[in-house]
């Protein structure tokens, strides 16, 4: 399972940088919006009647959370599930790759829905989760207890998604894609680059 966290806090520090400074870059915005009354909320959150204008908040989003609850559980999916993927990415490329899917989740979201608003980081969570479900169903080089888990988190994320009120959909969608079609163009980029060695 990889999924199972032993290390030390300091270890977690020295293993996953990027990971270890997005969750403390979430609380620290978070703390400082509080603080604020809301300031840096209403600067950065994502409305899709402005993404063409205002197109910074594709990215500041990605960062703020809505309340204390929002904030936590989704700390929680990253401090858990982002690590192998840090790990098997490197550290600039997942860095990357987690910007790039909160991106594409909004993105999903100004599509989709001409008037809607969003915050939160479950866009790039969820492509973190779809980078997992390329390895599963494409690579089959998740072990079964990995692999069963990451199936299990999707049937009832999305479950949970549709029957909730106040949930970005179509940013979990939008990351979900993302982390596939990323995770396929990384692999191809490491089997061509093989191949050329050959």
């Amino acid at each position: 399972m990889i999924f199972l966290r032993y290390e030390s806090f300091r270890s977690y520090l020295r293993l996953y940088p990027v990971t270890a400074a997005i969750i403390a870059l979430n609380i620290l915005v978070f703390g400082t919006d509080l603080l604020t009354n809301h300031y840096l909320l209403d600067l950065g959150i994502f409305y899709s009647s402005y993404s063409l204008h205002e197109p910074w908040r594709y990215v500041t989003a990605v960062f703020l959370h809505l309340g204390l609850q929002h904030l936590l559980f989704n700390m929680f999916a990253i401090l858990i599930f982002a690590p192998p993927l840090e790990r098997m990415l490197g550290h600039f490329r997942y860095a990357l790759f987690y910007l790039g899917c909160g991106i594409v989740g909004n993105l999903f979201s100004a599509i989709a829905e001409s008037q809607t608003a969003g915050a939160g980081a479950s866009g790039a969570i969820y492509g973190v989760y779809g980078a997992y479900l390329y390895l599963a169903l494409m690579k089959k080089t998740l072990d079964e207890s990995s692999r069963k888990t990451v199936y299990m988190i999707l049937i009832f994320g999305f479950i949970y998604s549709f029957f909730a009120q106040n949930i970005g959909i179509w940013a979990h969608i939008g990351g979900l894609f993302a982390g596939f079609v990323f995770a396929y163009a990384f692999d191809w980029y490491l089997t061509m680059k093989r191949n050329r060695y050959r």
